[in-house]
């Protein structure tokens, strides 16, 4: 709320749902080993960068891209197997988030699990949608009796499943997964199943999508593509539900570095399976590294990332913050607590985290 010396404090048509959401939560550190945005260890392949870069230049930069990012949808419709028409991007999952939102959460039910992925209950609150959140079980894995109970109770709207599970690293079993979205579907949900990690899961979705005209599946090329510094999500849906969620995509919302750069990389989609099966290996070495440590408990995960709790989280931060290393912190998490998110960086930077780990024993 703003505060009554405040210059806007007189701006009565500013909407009480925005000033009363605080900004998205994160600092920036100077660290020199970066493990606290699940983002890819690696750059974009020097080879991949020029050729995208060539094909910018080919471009027009006086003229407006591509109006609906055809030429892009038809290239992700190839990549996946899925129909153009059933495919949508936006400049960013967060942007699709906030899309999803205005489309079925605004007046209505944002049903998802806490913790969650902390932009849908931000877009939640700004859009003025019923938030509702369920607690993991103590294992993680999704309560699926609760999230049952609130699909037959509530108004529908947005319900969210993101598997794997962000922020704890949890899979959870295809079997619940369908069970819920059957269920949404039976009461006239739209379920957004949100697949940004997937690539670490080795899991996908998309055969519900296709059985299923109200679920989409979003993806990402900010993760294991190594791509966040451009900006891309998608969906995938079916033609009739892409065509309403395109309504509420920007004209030219795509720029041509953008397009150019993941039509290369759609083109060369071999380097994103080298780097998965680094990074799965380097998340199960850290994982058995941190393995009986006295103070700092790591919980198993299938992404990129994963959690630790600690004696004292303050403690662990001076620690790792002292071996040039940053990590973010998660607070009052249910089932957790407070503890440290670690995203798996590349074998130099997992063998900073552990030196420091080494060091708290």
């Amino acid at each position: 709320m703003e505060k009554s010396d405040s210059p806007l404090s007189r701006l009565v048509g500013l909407r009480r749902q925005v000033r009363d959401v605080p900004a998205y939560p994160y600092v920036p550190s100077p660290a020199r080993i970066k493990l606290d945005q699940n983002e890819s260890a690696y750059d974009f392949p020097a080879e991949l960068k020029q050729l995208a870069v060539e094909r910018m230049l080919e471009c027009p930069w006086q003229r407006y891209p591509d109006l609906h990012s055809t030429g892009l949808r038809q290239a992700i419709g190839r990549l996946e197997g899925w129909d153009p028409e059933g495919v949508v991007v936006t400049s960013g999952s967060n942007v699709m988030i906030k899309l999803l939102t205005e489309l079925a959460g605004i007046g209505q039910t944002v049903l998802t699990t806490t913790p969650t992925f902390s932009v849908y209950p931000l877009e939640a609150g700004m859009l003025g949608a019923e938030l509702v959140q369920v607690p993991v079980e103590a294992d993680l894995s999704l309560p699926a009796g609760g999230l049952r109970q609130e699909l037959r109770r509530r108004i529908p709207g947005l319900f969210v499943l993101i598997q794997p599970q962000a922020p704890t690293g949890y899979a959870d079993c295809p079997e619940v997964v369908r069970s819920l979205v059957e269920e949404a579907a039976a009461h006239g949900w739209l379920t957004v199943i949100d697949e940004a990690y997937h690539h670490f899961s080795e899991t996908s979705y998309l055969d519900l999508v296709r059985e299923f005209p109200g679920v989409l599946s979003m993806r990402t090329f900010s993760k294991a593509w190594g791509l966040a510094g451009l900006r891309l999500g998608y969906a995938l849906a079916h033609p009739e539900l892409a065509e309403q969620l395109s309504k509420l995509v920007s004209a030219f919302a795509i720029n041509v570095l953008t397009q150019s750069a993941v039509e290369v990389a759609l083109e060369h989609p071999e380097y994103v399976r080298e780097r998965v099966e680094e990074n799965r290996r380097e998340r199960e070495r850290m994982l058995a590294a941190l393995q009986g440590h006295p103070h700092w408990r790591a919980r198993p995960s299938s992404t990129n990332f994963f959690l630790i709790q600690t004696d004292d989280d303050a403690a662990a931060l001076r620690l790792l913050e002292e071996h040039d290393v940053v990590v973010r912190v998660q607070k009052a998490l249910p089932v957790v607590g407070d503890c440290l998110r670690v995203s798996v960086g590349s074998p130099a930077d997992n063998d900073a985290f552990l030196q420091a780990a080494a060091a708290a024993r």
